[in-house]
């Protein structure tokens, strides 16, 4: 069975685009990907209540704006107004993971 030489593991692709782990711009990498997680969990929560933006921001005293550019990755986010969208917006608890 021949194997193509020219299919790679998802973490030697990371490595080819963004350096080895622990380099600066892996590490850069990763917590860019962390954030845009948050806004994919959060329009997914979000939709799953059929709340629309306005809405939830009306909910947590913001703006749909904001929300727009938390979901899509435009816009950093403050762990006071995140615990707040998840507690006040949509009703649920935030846990925390610590990889050290």
């Amino acid at each position: 069975m021949k194997t193509d030489k020219r299919i790679t593991s998802f973490d030697d692709h990371l490595d080819e685009q963004y350096g080895k782990t622990g380099t600066e711009s892996r590490e850069q990498f990763q917590e860019e990907f962390e954030t845009f997680k948050i806004g994919i969990l959060i329009q997914e929560a979000r939709k799953k209540q059929n709340l629309t933006q306005e809405q939830l921001a009306v909910k947590v005293g913001t703006t749909k704006n904001y929300i727009s550019r938390i979901e899509n990755n435009a816009s950093d986010i403050r762990l006071s107004t995140l615990m707040r969208i998840i507690r006040e917006g949509l009703g649920g608890s935030l846990k925390f993971s610590l990889d050290v």
